[in-house]
């Protein structure tokens, strides 16, 4: 293992405070040797560690690191063979995907093409999807078969078919007309019944019957003197028989969150105000997608399939089912209005013109054929009339972790990017994380990402990049590519739920202007007890470029504030704007803590 110990200072120039901050970084090869056989990607980060940090190592040393990654890569491959040996799918597949990152990315002594001859991961993904049909996990079953078709899997009619009649049978027809579609259109063993049922369609009437209002009792709250009821209202839909259902976390977050102190009860009515309260748990939650799975002891009349191959197009009509401000069952109509609204943490949502209100949180969002399209998160105060939904693709994604149970872990590398018209470039390296650990130059130009490129258009391109890293899990491997030619092997670490409220107890509020207000600065002139500092470059579409702030505008800071609970910062600048001539004002700027351009 290695340390890390800080280094602060009180008085610095301007150039000392935009450095990154100064940390001891102990590597010793007895550690990594150590990590070898027990942790084999944590070695591999530890070595890419060691490398950045001492760069002109001896011929010892190298042959001394070259041994233990090759001991890593070992430890990795039998590992990957025995999770695939005791059907540890997940682990199994993150394991693999590891292993298929060293291969494209290190020359091995080991043949990993050879190793792993018959493994590629829509095959474990099928293998996966075989095995839970088989134990009646069927929910299960249908993401993962989902997720082997859209990873490439060849799936013939023998594979097929049993997944085509546990659909018919569970009455789930978009599932079933999915796996029909797949490999079943001229199978013999399709009966005239099914092929009748596959024709038909859910009505909105029968969908209905799937959704239920989210009740969370959190007894009283005191205002001016007076108590009163403190209710959360939902949505939820159903989507297994076993009475699991999809909800967004922000409905239920008092359930799970640490930080809460109170009283907590949850419940869910299937009907109007009159019918019983029916008790619920949380199975898992995922605060950074705002999304949660929660189970009521019940049998729906109707469960939606969650498949996630529609995909919403702008001008799409769609219908939003819930329950706002309790009133229970509600359906309202509209379009998709927009798609790519960056709003979430990671990835970007849909937004629509259907009427949705506080209560339909968590509620889905269905097209004309009946297929979901989405989930409802609402009530965003600084969109008034705007509405919102997280994609079924990401709810496609972001399931196999919340049915496991607990908080969903997110990876994370510890950089902010931002995106114009040339490409994505390092805005900011968080301390502490996997990128600073090694070092990895600010500005820098990223290309791809696995060996992929980014083929995505000029204001999608954070967010595909952010779709290929929630595929993986903390832990695994990737391998990152820098214009200048440098590939990047680094091992994903787990993401804070707010990422630049861990930074800003560790760096500098002047390293901090790039991710928080879009401002990167260069030393300027000035004693280390007022430095001064000139804007390098304003990133377009930030509050600093929103405030008429532009390159080579002389400022100093004269006051930071950052209100954690609110998730803003707030800092006072005295600028000399180039555009005013010069003119000296006082500003005040503010950032929010959650932004979605990290990776």
């Amino acid at each position: 293992m290695f340390i890390i110990a800080g280094v602060f200072f009180s008085c610095a120039t301007a150039a000392q405070r935009l450095e990154p901050p100064q940390y001891t970084i102990d590597v010793r090869l007895s550690d990594i040797e150590r990590l070898a056989d027990s942790d084999p990607t944590a070695a591999i980060q530890a070595i890419e560690v060691f490398k950045a940090r001492y760069p002109n190592v001896d011929v010892t040393q190298q042959e001394a690191l070259e041994t233990q990654f090759q001991r890593a890569v070992t430890k990795l491959l039998d590992d990957t063979k025995k999770a695939v040996t005791a059907k540890e799918w997940n682990r199994a597949r993150s394991l693999f995907r590891s292993l298929a990152v060293l291969g494209s990315s290190k020359v091995l002594s080991i043949d990993l093409s050879m190793e792993l001859s018959g493994f590629t991961e829509a095959g474990l993904l099928l293998l996966q999807a075989e095995h839970y049909l088989s134990q009646g996990k069927n929910l299960e079953a249908f993401l993962s078969l989902v997720q082997a078709s859209q990873s490439g899997a060849s799936i013939n009619a023998d594979q097929a078919y049993p997944f085509f009649k546990r659909a018919v049978e569970l009455k789930l027809r978009p599932l079933a007309q999915f796996v029909y579609t797949l490999a079943l259109q001229s199978d013999s063993r399709v009966e005239e019944s099914d092929r009748l049922f596959l024709q038909g369609r859910d009505t909105t009437a029968e969908m209905i019957r799937g959704v239920a209002t989210v009740l969370v009792d959190r007894g009283l709250r005191i205002e001016k003197g007076r108590s009163y009821a403190d209710r959360v209202l939902g949505s939820a839909f159903f989507i297994d028989k076993s009475g699991l259902l999809i909800t967004n976390y922000h409905v239920i977050s008092s359930e799970v969150d640490p930080e809460y102190n109170g009283i907590s009860r949850m419940f869910i009515r299937l009907g109007d105000a009159t019918s019983p309260r029916i008790p619920a748990k949380v199975i898992g939650w995922d605060p950074i997608m705002d999304l949660a799975v929660i189970k009521a002891e019940v049998v729906p009349e109707y469960v939606f399939s969650v498949i996630g191959t529609d995909v919403a197009q702008v001008g799409d009509k769609v219908y939003a089912i819930g329950s706002p401000a309790g009133l229970e069952k509600t359906v309202t109509s509209g379009i998709i209005s927009a798609l790519n609204r960056r709003l979430l943490q990671l990835g970007d949502v849909i937004q629509l013109d259907a009427a949705v209100n506080h209560g339909n949180s968590g509620g889905p969002v269905i097209n004309e054929r009946g297929n979901l399209l989405g989930v409802v998160f609402a009530g965003i105060e600084q969109f008034q009339g705007i509405n919102f939904a997280v994609p079924v693709q990401r709810l496609v994604s972001a399931l196999p972790a919340l049915l496991s149970g607990g908080q969903v872990e997110r990876p994370w590398l510890g950089l902010v990017l931002g995106e114009d018209r040339d490409g994505v470039s390092i805005l900011y390296v968080a301390p502490k994380t996997p990128a600073f650990e090694q070092n990895m130059p600010l500005e820098s130009e990223i290309v791809g990402l696995n060996g992929n490129g980014i083929e995505a258009p000029q204001g999608q391109r954070i967010a595909s990049l952010q779709d290929q890293l929630l595929l993986c899990q903390p832990g695994e491997l990737v391998s990152l590519e820098t214009k200048d030619g440098k590939k990047w092997l680094l091992t994903l670490a787990k993401r804070p739920q707010k990422p630049l409220a861990e930074a800003i107890k560790l760096d500098t509020k002047e390293r901090l202007t790039a991710p928080l207000f879009g401002i990167i600065l260069s030393p300027g002139f000035g004693s280390s007890l007022t430095p001064q500092f000139q804007i390098k470059k304003v990133l377009r579409g930030s509050i600093a470029d929103e405030s008429g702030l532009s390159e080579n505008d002389p400022l100093s800071i004269q006051g930071f504030t950052v209100d954690e609970k609110q998730g803003v910062a707030y800092m006072d600048i005295s600028i000399k704007k180039r555009k005013m001539g010069f003119l000296e004002v006082m500003m005040r700027l503010y950032g929010y803590l959650e932004i979605p351009d990290t990776l």
